[in-house]
């Protein structure tokens, strides 16, 4: 769409906020599309994810639910992309990089399962994280030998604290799997990890636009990193697929995302906290996602030494669940709590 600019004097498609709008409902159009034929499909194959024997009572209705969902819209989002983005920006390139390797760590992941009709039989634990290693370092190295920023930031404070050196490569590392898990670990009940996902690629999207702008950045002493900026017309796009898919992922779900879905968004969420420079905001932004996964180190960790459980179930949504509290309840105020936080991570912006 960029190059359209070529053959007219007119600059609109130059714009990368005007792009960002296209992208963003180019990949809501085609998930919104493609979704309904995409469950049909599924469920004339009984590509069904099985429920976990030891969930809640209640999930063993969605037993016939289909999953994968997750390759749709991070398929549509990589089109929409690709018809928006300049084909010579780094980062952007980078990021789809990213979407698409921890989607298939995810595919492989989920087409186990679903073959197998047992959540056991997809990747092992230690497969999986080998082979988020590997893809972590495909993003990542490149980024540092691009001569990328390794200064750490914290939120509202406009210095660096140190440089990171060589040490930035397993630190970026260490973000990108743990966000990725995160997000997995959280899409548990229909919807609640889409909407955060949302909100949270948003903040980092202006993040990134702001610190891609050199008046912007300079006059809100963000970091100032050239380029930049494009990379908001990915994020406009998987925010535009995430919102086609929360159509039908919503309360009651019709389909699930899936690994496909939630270690690629995870992943890609971790990426952009690393490249705007926002790693430790990150655990604002995410703090559904961390708050989730520190749910299960206590739980674990308790068990473990104490023998002792912390919460009638883990992840934190199921000990709600177990509690008495109706999941569209649970869904909602997990939803609030991450639109809190996220203006509040918003405001470090400013407060600085």
């Amino acid at each position: 769409m960029y190059y359209l600019s070529y053959f007219s004097d007119y600059a609109f498609f130059t714009y990368i906020s005007v792009r960002a709008g296209f992208a963003f409902f180019i990949a809501l159009c085609l998930t919104l599309f493609i979704i309904p034929k995409f469950i049909k499909w599924a469920k004339t194959k009984n590509a069904n994810q099985p429920i976990y024997e030891y969930a809640p009572q209640n999930h063993q209705m969605k037993s016939k639910t289909p999953t994968m969902g997750g390759i749709v819209f991070i398929s549509c989002a990589v089109i929409a992309s690709l018809i928006c983005i300049k084909f010579d920006n780094y980062f952007a390139l980078l990021t789809l990089l990213c979407l698409i390797l921890f989607s298939l760590i995810g595919l492989i992941d989920d087409l186990g399962k679903i073959l197998y009709q047992n959540n056991h039989s997809g990747l092992s634990a230690r497969a999986k994280f080998i082979a988020q290693i590997i893809a972590s370092l495909l993003c990542c190295v490149p980024l540092y030998f691009y001569g990328f920023n390794t200064d750490l930031y914290i939120p509202f404070y406009k210095h660096p604290l140190f440089d990171l050196s060589l040490f930035a490569i397993v630190f970026w590392i260490l973000v990108l799997i743990s966000s990725s898990n995160a997000v997995n670990l959280t899409d548990g009940l229909d919807g609640l990890a889409t909407v955060p996902s949302i909100f949270s690629l948003s903040t980092l999207a202006i993040f990134i636009y702001l610190s891609g702008n050199l008046n912007y950045s300079e006059y809100l002493l963000l970091p100032k990193i050239q380029n930049l900026g494009e990379v908001a017309i990915v994020c406009a796009a998987l925010i535009g697929a995430l919102m086609g898919f929360l159509w039908y992922n919503c309360y009651p779900a019709q389909i699930f995302m899936g690994d496909s879905g939630s270690l690629s968004i995870g992943a890609f969420i971790g990426f952009l906290a690393v490249i705007s420079k926002n790693e430790i905001l990150l655990l604002l932004i995410g703090f559904v996602f961390v708050l989730e996964t520190i749910s299960v180190i206590l739980q674990v960790g308790s068990f473990k030494i104490f023998h002792k459980r912390v919460f009638k179930m883990a992840p934190i949504h199921h000990h709600f669940e177990k509690v008495g509290w109706v999941e569209n309840k649970i869904i909602v105020r997990f939803w609030m709590i991450a639109l809190l936080t996220n203006l509040i991570a918003l405001a470090s912006i400013k407060l600085r």
